[in-house]
C-alpha cells in the first residue's frame, strides 16, 4: 500500500477547476460537477449550467443519470446477501432463475440462435457477479444473430421501448441461448442487470427497497434511486446525445416525462441509477474504507476486498483487454483498465497516470467514479452529455490526469 494519508498541493485543485472550465467554455459540454477527496480534504467544483446555451447554474445537489456508474453501487445488495450467507459464490443459480437452468450455447458467436451445443455446467452465482455467466452486450459482434435477438427482445437499456417487468424480462432472456459457456468470457452490461433479478428473488422483495434499506439508507444515499419523485424533478437536467456527425445537442432524455420521472418496470443495476456527487462519494468512501461509513459496517472488508479486486482469469483477462485495446475507437478510449471485479473495473495494468487497483467505472450518459487504495483518492465527475461523442470522454480523462498531478506526495 501507497502512502495514502496526505490530501492535494496547494495548486492542484485550482488546476483541476481550470480544465474542467476550458471543456465548459468551450461548448462541448454545458455544465459538470466534480467531486474529489484524499485524506481528510475534499473539493467539489459546479461549471456551467444545467441545459445547452443556458439554464439554471449546476448545483452540488444535482441530480444524474448514473447510467453505467450504477454498476459498481447496484452491486452491494448482492455483496450483502454473500456476506449473510443468503448467496453463495459457487451454488447455480437455478434455484431462484429457474429460467437459466439448462442452457444451450452457440458453436459460435456468429450462429444461428438454434446452432447449439448444450451448457458443459450449471450458471452459478459466481458467474453472474464476475459477468462471465454467457450473455452479455458486445459491440463488435453487431449484425449477429444473437446480438439482433437480444435487441429485438428489448433485453438492454436504452432501446426505443423501456425494458419490461423482471419476470418477463427473466422469461425473454430464457429463451436464447448463451453466447458462451458459463464462466468462460467475461460479458458487458447484462449480468450486472440480472443481479438485480437474483437480489429481488433471493430476498423476495423489490431489488430498490433492499438497496434503499442496506446500502443507500446507512450511507445517507438520500438522492439515489431508479427513479427521481416529482418535486426534485427540477434537479434533474437533460440528457443530451450530441449528433456524431454535426455535434448538434439533441436532447435525448427529459426530466419532466423522461426515462426516470417515474419507477420503471425494470429496476436497472447495470444502467438505471440516479444520484449525486455526494452520495457517490459516500460510497466510493465507504469502499475505501474496507466497508465501513461513520463507524456503521455496511460490508465486510473481505466482500470489499471481492468486488475490488481483479476476479478474472488470465483467459478471461486477455479476451476483456484485447477487447478494449482492439476497439479503443468504439469507446473513444473507455473500459482500458483491463480487470474487473465484482460490478466495476479493476486496473491491472498502468496505462495512464491512475495506479494498478484503482477501481470505479464509467456511464454512457457522461460520468466517470473512481477510487483507489493505493493514494486514497476518491474522484466523481458528473455531467449530461451522452457519448455519442468523444467530448464527454475526453473531460473524464482530462480530469483524471490532472487530479493525479494535484496529489501531494
Amino acid at each position: 500500500m501507497g502512502q495514502n494519508t496526505g490530501g492535494f498541493t496547494k495548486s492542484g485543485p485550482g488546476r483541476v477547476r481550470d480544465v474542467l472550465a476550458r471543456h465548459v467554455d468551450s461548448g462541448t459540454i454545458p455544465g459538470l460537477v466534480a467531486l474529489f477527496s484524499r485524506g481528510g480534504e475534499t473539493y467539489v467544483e459546479t461549471i456551467g449550467t444545467m441545459r445547452h446555451q443556458g439554464g439554471e447554474p449546476m448545483r452540488r445537489d444535482t441530480v444524474f443519470r448514473m447510467a453505467s456508474t450504477s454498476k459498481p453501487v447496484s452491486i452491494a445488495a448482492a455483496m450483502v446477501l454473500l456476506d449473510e450467507c443468503r448467496l453463495r459464490l459457487d451454488d447455480t443459480v437455478q434455484e431462484w432463475l429457474p429460467e437459466l437452468a439448462d442452457r444451450q450455447v452457440l458453436k459460435r458467436i456468429d450462429s444461428p440462435i438454434d446452432d447449439t451445443v448444450p451448457a458443459r455446467r450449471p450458471v452459478t452465482v459466481r458467474d453472474v457477479l464476475t459477468s462471465t455467466f454467457g450473455l452479455g452486450m458486445d459491440m463488435t459482434v453487431l449484425g449477429t444473430p444473437i446480438m439482433g435477438a437480444l435487441f429485438e427482445r428489448g433485453l438492454t437499456p436504452n432501446l426505443p421501448t423501456p425494458m419490461p417487468e423482471p419476470d418477463e424480462w427473466m422469461r425473454r432472456l430464457g429463451e436464447l441461448p448463451l453466447m458462451y459457456q458459463p464462466g468462460e468470457r467475461w460479458q458487458y452490461q447484462i449480468a450486472s442487470d440480472l443481479v438485480g433479478v437474483l437480489v429481488a428473488r433471493v430476498t423476495g422483495r423489490s431489488y430498490e427497497s433492499f438497496l434503499n434499506e442496506r446500502v443507500f439508507g446507512p450511507l445517507g444515499m438520500k438522492d439515489t434511486g431508479f427513479h427521481v419523485p416529482a418535486d426534485q424533478l427540477h434537479r434533474l437536467p437533460p440528457l443530451y446525445a450530441p449528433d456524431p456527425d454535426s455535434g448538434a445537442f439533441h436532447v435525448w432524455d427529459e426530466a419532466e416525462g423522461g426515462r426516470h420521472s417515474a419507477p420503471p418496470a425494470f429496476p436497472s443495476g447495470g444502467a438505471g441509477l440516479t444520484s449525486t456527487a455526494d452520495d457517490y462519494h459516500a460510497y466510493f468512501r465507504m469502499l475505501l474504507n474496507g466497508g465501513t461509513h461513520n463507524g456503521e459496517r455496511i460490508l465486510s472488508r473481505q466482500a470489499v476486498e471481492l468486488m475490488t479486486t481483479n476476479r478474472l482469469t488470465p483467459d478471461q483477462l486477455s479476451a476483456r483487454t484485447r477487447l478494449a485495446l482492439d476497439n479503443v475507437h468504439i469507446s473513444f478510449g473507455q473500459g482500458q483498465q483491463g480487470g474487473w471485479g465484482l460490478g466495476m473495473a479493476v486496473r491491472t495494468y498502468r496505462g495512464d497516470y491512475a495506479p494498478v487497483g484503482q477501481f470505479g467505472w464509467d456511464g454512457g450518459a457522461g460520468t466517470s467514479t473512481y477510487a483507489d487504495p493505493v493514494t486514497g483518492l476518491t474522484g466523481i465527475l458528473l455531467t449530461q452529455v451522452g457519448t455519442t461523442l468523444p467530448a464527454p470522454v475526453q473531460v473524464m480523462n482530462d480530469f483524471w490526469t490532472t487530479l493525479y498531478q494535484a496529489i501531494d506526495n
